[in-house]
């Protein structure tokens, strides 16, 4: 058998050759989705996701066709998982994971310790006691969620606004003092070593008295092995707030440090031009650091928006895309797709797919991605796969394959089984090298042309 296999594999390596030289052909082909075109740069584009809004068509209609990460607006949050001492309640939460997971999409996971949004009980508690609430609340939620969620934001806005750069007043900070951010991540990585840590907070989007203090905190993590995987830059801009000039400088400097960066509340009031241009310089800031992971709305529609009056998504009340929409698409290298303008109603192009583990040995695997036309005929579609850091694909049959720079996520497009009657499917395959990891890739939503 493994002379078999070996044969079979070096024909698959063979079509993977003749696949990379019609890959050259499509490497042009923009995509025509947030979440597409983003993968094209290695990079995740997403949205807050509130359960409620999970049975609205329009809404997860442009949840699924646009985003390849959510993050629980509210779900995950103290008061929503333990309202009550030792009493975890993760139905909500529940729902918008099924969902994500369902659509091959990434999970940040919204947030752990905070000063906000906490139940009653947790206040009260004296120190010993709220050290040992603390640490449990962070690992059964965390352990709940093990290997589902990509990143977490462990501590959330730990730190005073203006110029003093001090810690800011919460029962943490006042019963366990500064220790207990490093406690809470060291916790954190024992209850899920794969997931990403990230400290998160607004204000930060700058080089000002507040960055600067959670710059030192980080710098100081680093030094002494304390976990910490990444710095999350919230990003609520409007006129009395607006993207700073040293915007871009100061996500690197973070990056520098050793730790990935994530925009991961964006949203920019205004309209028009105006915002369109804002919001396409936040893009360009992040795609000019390599170590800026992704970019995260803060919701879908200006109309669930926590400041609605003032506009600030991609999308409007009536889930038509806006200028802002379009400026971002084309920062990320995408093109508009041309015929879909929101989320109401669209029967246009459209597919689904499947993936399916279907050989195993100790060193490799095979794969199948099946792609169904919806609705109506396609004549193009576009799959990214994102693999465990070390995996290899040796071998790719039945599509051309491209990959972003950090070597894990790979685009597909057709070779000659683009063209899919409505409701027909399509597949291919491939074969990965496990080289000592064993799970399985993140296969991201389908895209049609």
């Amino acid at each position: 058998m493994p002379t078999l296999r070996r044969a079979v594999q070096g024909f698959a390596s063979a079509l993977l050759a003749a696949s990379t030289v019609t890959a050259l052909a499509h490497s042009a082909a923009a995509a025509d989705t947030l979440g597409s075109a983003a993968a094209g740069t290695g990079r995740y584009f997403g949205t807050a996701v509130a359960a409620g809004h999970l049975g609205e068509s329009d809404y997860v209609n442009t949840l699924d066709r646009e985003f390849s990460a959510v993050t629980p607006e509210n779900e995950m949050k103290w008061d929503a998982t333990e309202p009550t001492r030792g009493t975890f309640t993760f139905g909500a939460a529940d729902q918008i994971v099924s969902h994500a997971q369902s659509k091959g999409m990434k999970i940040r996971g919204h947030t752990l310790v905070w000063h906000s949004q906490l139940p009653s009980w947790v206040s009260g508690l004296g120190a010993a006691d709220l050290r040992t609430a603390m640490d449990n609340h962070i690992t059964q939620v965390m352990k709940h969620y093990k290997g589902k969620i990509y990143a977490w934001d462990v501590v959330n806005e730990a730190f005073q606004d203006g110029s003093s750069g001090a810690r800011r007043s919460s029962p943490f900070q006042d019963k366990l003092g500064d220790g207990f951010i490093e406690e809470a991540f060291r916790t954190a990585r024992a209850a899920d070593p794969d997931a990403k840590l990230c400290y998160n907070d607004y204000n930060t989007d700058g080089v000002n008295a507040k960055s600067n203090a959670v710059y030192a905190m980080v710098k100081d993590f680093k030094a002494r092995g304390v976990p910490i995987d990444c710095v999350g830059f919230q990003s609520h801009f409007n006129s009395a707030s607006p993207v700073p000039s040293d915007y871009r400088a100061n996500l690197q400097r973070f990056a520098d440090l050793g730790v990935d960066v994530q925009i991961t509340e964006l949203d920019i009031e205004g309209s028009g031009t105006a915002q369109a241009t804002n919001y396409s310089n936040v893009v360009k800031a992040c795609l000019a650091v390599t170590r800026c992971t992704g970019i995260t709305v803060w919701g879908v529609t200006d109309k669930y928006s926590w400041r609605s009056s003032g506009t600030p998504l991609l999308f409007d009340s009536a889930y038509a895309k806006k200028p802002a929409y379009d400026a971002v698409l084309a920062a990320l290298g995408g093109t508009s797709g041309g015929g879909d303008n929101g989320g109401g109603g669209n029967t246009g192009a459209a597919c689904t797919v499947a993936f399916a583990r279907t050989a195993d040995w100790n060193d490799g695997y095979n794969g199948q991605v099946t792609v169904t036309a919806g609705s109506a005929p396609i004549s193009g579609w576009t799959v990214t796969l994102t693999f465990p850091a070390g995996q290899k694909v040796t071998a790719l049959w039945n599509g051309s394959a491209s990959w972003d720079g950090t070597g894990t996520v790979m685009t597909v497009r057709p070779t000659y089984n683009g063209n899919l009657a409505a409701g027909a499917s399509t597949s291919f395959g491939f074969t990965a090298a496990k080289n000592g990891t064993s799970g399985t890739p993140t296969v991201g939503t389908c895209t049609a042309s």
